[in-house]
């Protein structure tokens, strides 16, 4: 640690006094710290433990699992004492966190076994360590951060697991100017890879969304002591169907404040306006559960207004607590638990629907009669996308039948005036309901502007298709299908990353839904009767079907206003369109689907198009979705991370546009740097309207932070990126070549030129997504970043990137290499696999097929991320193969798998020879390690057991043994877990 980081740490330890922390510089080890909590346990419990209670009692609360370790801290939990009497305790006073003893601790070192850590700043809530603090230099990046921690927790040395560090709750990283935060977790929502999907490392803001990042003023705003102990109590949810912790973002603890303290100061009414996509099912129920332990609110209900979306709120609510919300099928059921006492009838989940039914005076069932003695109750509902169905009556006949009801709503896409469409007729004047109107007011604003700003969601990239031509269409104007699909077919691969995403068609109305679906079946299958070689898209098309009296459709029906109004004409033609259209899809996918049950189709299409993460060899591109015909489906509360491109024909504006654009924008990683819109009706001016209305922000020019820059400005970027790179390899006395990268010297400038080049590839992944490039613009990119010379560099780039990981792996190299993030994601294409690889090494036998050289397909090869660990098996098998010997492709794969297994047994026998070990017996052990994916050490030692070795000895052959060993376990494993390997590779290092 360098002496800045000393005295950032000391400067910390400085403010947390001035915050009424006590600071412990006398707890230095694990015994102080496991005296220090006997100490505190005592007191709070009033009791004193002999010293074989306390034993017994550390060894009961100490858990490898976080989850339950989480459980426990906010628990009151059983123990029996030495003379049989239980002991009812807690380890923090979980009524009144504020009231705890809270006390700092640094340079902690918890020795285990053969190794030591030392930890910078830890903070105890009642002697129980709950918020580490790790200090890093200004060049670390959060996720390297969060990975070193990952790396700190796998060894075997760390203490997470076997003392009272398992009750780490927060980790906290800074370099003083910049601080991230983010939940501890058991090591599966805890590690990450080239395919991980969200990184949960948050920063902290103020109620308007400022940043709060120095940690002199983070400390002040987020580690007062009765501010963590909320943090820690109230506000980071135990996930029990996940068995994971989840950190309430800042945006969601204020917005669940504001309901709060308005539910407690009986003040009205308010919204909340959170941006769709920003968690507002977390926020609702985190609401919803401290309503339920609040004495003066009667019943809370949670209103949604679809079927779909009552089941989904319902098994999200359950996802955070095991049965908290139960499922309302019908009125009945809800009324049964309106009048219930029962304290888990206390939050409900339901439609307004049927909320409206049973206010209904005119209903035969007449549930009113039977409700008359809630009417005086302090009732709470809390709305779901509250701009949609509550305009009507049965906003108004809740607020009449429950005078003293509390009403919030929750929008991604509030109604003002300039967007409004309901009118309330009163007297002789009409006016538009607003959200105010309904609402009252906004208790807190968390904007796509300010979701963008955070990395929560992504920016757009908008291209308003302009057809060539002496007559172009009108802004709104359609035109003709048979163009728009050509268009889409040239475009979709490039738009989705090589199919790697896939896209939605929303069509003006259901009649242009059935034309286009009918039109790409049709010039598709021209199009592979000229060319054989093109791969058609896989095209599913939903429109809800004709009500005829069918509720549950009639009630899906209620907020998609277009579909409504279609099926009213011509109903049997529609239907029998929709009935051919699941029959295409059943031939395609061998599913049975039928229209009687409508919404098990729907579901299965939503299904599939989340399903797309799946690789080929476990959910075949055969049976993944690339594009879906909408009308008003899917446009709004449907997400799916793989889901990055919107074509748009029809007419789109203000929060329609909003919603249906918010589609592509789910984070995934840097392989989706932005939301792909392709307008084939020139709709720039509404989009300019929806963004100054719903920026939320009194910013200048809104359009630079919701849009990506255009193709000129990021040509220049890759421009200038890549004439660093050059200019970096000319320092170095080397020519500004891929093959100059092996002679490099040193970590440093390896490291250098893995940041270098990565730049250069980000840049380039965000242009090949780029639908609007022109002809001129695509030789500029080509100039600049040849493709030849950029695979070449992306291969240099993974074999140094695979050097360095190996020493960052080992922990004893320079700080330049421990801070880099390979971000592999960005080199791994979705087109390129080993089913792809296997056919391409077929055509390179066949004459007439073949279209590369051996030695450009082993370049391709090495330039692709998801092939790290098997290229170089690849490559020598390819140059194995005889010249001029046509092969299929079942023969190349049984080919391959025979080398490999040659290859296998080979290294496993010449290992064996080298350590003196029978060569059977270690093929054997290989082969239960991989088998079961579990290291068994004492396996290992009965290895050795024939050697007649001492303990020493044999200790020292087994690490010796390991050296060679866990670098081919790993290979062999294929990127999979071995439990228990990493404990004897820290050994070892």
């Amino acid at each position: 640690m360098t002496t800045l980081e000393r005295q950032i740490e000391q400067d910390l330890i400085d403010k947390l006094s001035e915050l009424k922390y006590t600071a412990r510089p006398d707890i230095r080890d694990r015994a102080a710290l496991e005296a220090n909590f006997r100490v505190k346990f005592e007191a709070l419990n009033r009791v004193k433990l002999t010293e074989n209670e306390c034993a017994r009692l550390l060894d009961s609360i100490t858990t490898p699992d976080v989850f339950k370790a989480a459980l426990v801290l906010r628990s009151i939990n059983a123990f029996e004492r030495d003379d049989g009497t239980p002991l009812n305790y807690t380890l923090v006073n979980i009524k009144d966190w504020c009231k705890n003893d809270f006390e700092v601790v640094n340079q902690l070192r918890i020795n285990n076994h053969s190794s030591h850590h030392r930890y910078d700043v830890v903070l105890l809530i009642n002697g129980v360590p709950v918020v580490q603090i790790e200090m890093k230099s200004l060049s670390v990046s959060p996720r390297r951060a969060m990975q070193q921690i990952v790396d700190y927790k796998n060894d075997p040395g760390n203490g997470y697991g076997n003392t009272l560090l398992c009750f780490i709750q927060i980790f906290i990283v800074s370099n003083r100017t910049d601080t991230w935060y983010f939940a501890n977790n058991n090591i599966r929502h805890f590690s990450f890879n080239a395919d991980e999907r969200f990184l949960p490392v948050y920063q902290f803001a103020d109620p308007d969304n400022k940043k709060i990042i120095h940690l002199d003023a983070f400390a002040e705003k987020f580690l007062t002591k009765c501010t963590l102990g909320e943090m820690v109590s109230r506000y980071m949810v135990l996930v029990a169907s996940e068995q994971k912790l989840v950190m309430m973002r800042p945006y969601q603890i204020y917005a669940v404040r504001a309901i709060v303290d308005c539910i407690h100061q009986n003040c009205g009414n308010g919204y909340i306006w959170h941006t769709t996509g920003s968690g507002k099912t977390l926020t609702s129920f985190k609401a919803s559960t401290l309503l339920k332990d609040n004495p003066d609110i009667d019943k809370c209900l949670f209103v949604v207004d679809r079927k779909d979306l009552d089941r989904q709120t319902r098994e999200e609510f359950n996802r955070f607590q095991a049965g908290c919300v139960e499922e309302n099928t019908n009125t009945e059921a809800l009324v049964r638990r309106l009048l219930s006492d029962d304290y888990a009838d206390k939050v409900i989940v339901t439609t307004i629907q049927k909320l409206g039914l049973a206010l209904d005076g005119t209903n035969r069932r007449n549930y009113v009669e039977r409700l008359k003695p809630l009417r005086e109750q302090r009732m709470v509902f809390i709305f779901d996308e509250c701009h949609r169905s509550q305009f009507g009556e049965n906003h108004k006949a809740i607020k009449e039948f429950f005078p003293n009801a509390q009403l919030f709503g929750f929008t991604g896409t509030p109604i003002f005036e300039a967007n409004a469409s309901y009118q309330q007729i009163e007297g002789q004047e009409a006016s538009y309901r607003t959200t105010d109107d309904l609402f009252q007011r906004c208790l807190h604003q968390y904007t796509i502007t300010h979701a963008i700003d955070d990395r929560n969601v992504l920016r757009f990239h908008i291209d308003y298709y302009k057809p060539d031509g002496n007559n172009p269409s009108m802004p709104s104007e359609a035109l003709a299908k048979e163009k728009v699909i050509e268009t889409i077919l040239a475009k979709h691969d490039a738009a989705t990353s090589g199919r790697k995403f896939n896209a939605v068609l929303a069509t003006a109305n259901i009649n242009d839904a059935i034309a286009y679906f009918d039109a790409f079946q049709r010039m598709q299958a021209d199009r592979r009767t000229a060319d054989p070689e093109f791969k058609p898209l896989h095209i599913a098309c939903v429109f809800s079907p004709p009500a005829e009296g069918n509720k549950d459709v009639a009630q899906i029906q209620e907020d998609l206003p277009q579909e409504k109004i279609d099926n009213e004409q011509d109903p049997e033609g529609k239907k029998a369109a929709l009935i051919r259209i699941i029959a295409e899809y059943n031939a395609h996918y061998g599913t049975n689907h039928r229209l009687a049950d409508f919404d098990l189709y729907y579901q299965d299409v939503q299904k599939r198009i989340k399903d797309q993460q799946y690789p080929n060899a476990d959910l075949p591109h055969e049976q993944k979705i690339d594009l879906t015909l909408v009308v008003d489906m899917l446009l709004t509360g449907f997400d799916s991370q793989y889901l990055n491109t919107l074509y748009v024909d029809k007419n789109l504006k203000h929060h329609g546009l909003i919603q249906a654009f918010s589609r592509t924008n789910r984070v995934l990683n840097d392989s989706k740097p932005y939301g792909n819109i392709l307008d084939f009706r020139q709709q720039q001016k509404p989009v300019e309207e929806a963004i100054a209305l719903f920026s939320g922000e009194k910013i200048d020019n809104p359009r630079e932070i919701w849009l990506v820059d255009p193709a000129p400005k990021v040509i220049d970027k890759l421009g200038a990126a890549t004439q660093q790179l050059e200019d970096f390899l000319r320092s170095q006395g080397l020519e500004a070549k891929p093959e100059e990268v092996a002679n490099l010297r040193g970590d440093a400038a390896r490291s250098q030129f893995v940041n270098l080049f990565k730049e250069v590839q980000r840049l380039t992944t965000q242009l090949d997504q780029y639908t609007d490039l022109s002809e001129e613009q695509k030789k500029q990119i080509d100039t600049i970043a040849p493709p030849d010379t950029l695979q070449s560099f992306r291969a240099q780039y993974l074999e140094t990137a695979r050097q360095l990981r190996k020493k960052q792996d080992k922990g004893d190299t320079a700080p330049e290499v421990q801070q880099l993030d390979f971000e592999f994601v960005l080199f791994a294409s979705a087109v390129i696999d080993y089913d792809y690889i296997m056919a391409l090494i077929a055509r390179l036998t066949l004459p007439g097929k073949r279209t590369m050289s051996r030695e450009e397909l082993i370049g391709l090869i090495q330039s692709e991320a998801k092939l790290l660990d098997e290229r170089d098996d690849i490559a020598e098998y390819i140059r194995s193969l005889p010249v001029d010997q046509p092969l299929d492709e079942k023969a190349i794969r049984e080919g391959f798998e025979r080398f490999k297994a040659e290859k296998k047994m080979q290294a496993i026998t010449e290992l064996a020879a080298r350590h003196g070990l029978e060569a059977q017996a270690l093929q054997d052990f290989v082969e239960a390690v991989l088998r079961r994916h579990i290291f068994d050490g004492e396996l290992l030692s009965d290895l050795f057991a024939p050697l007649g070795l001492d303990w020493k000895a044999r200790t020292k052959a087994e690490l010796k043994l390991m050296d060679e060993l866990a670098p081919l376990l790993h290979k062999l494993a294929q990127g999979r877990e071995i439990a228990g390997l990493a404990a004897y590779e820290e050994e070892r290092a």
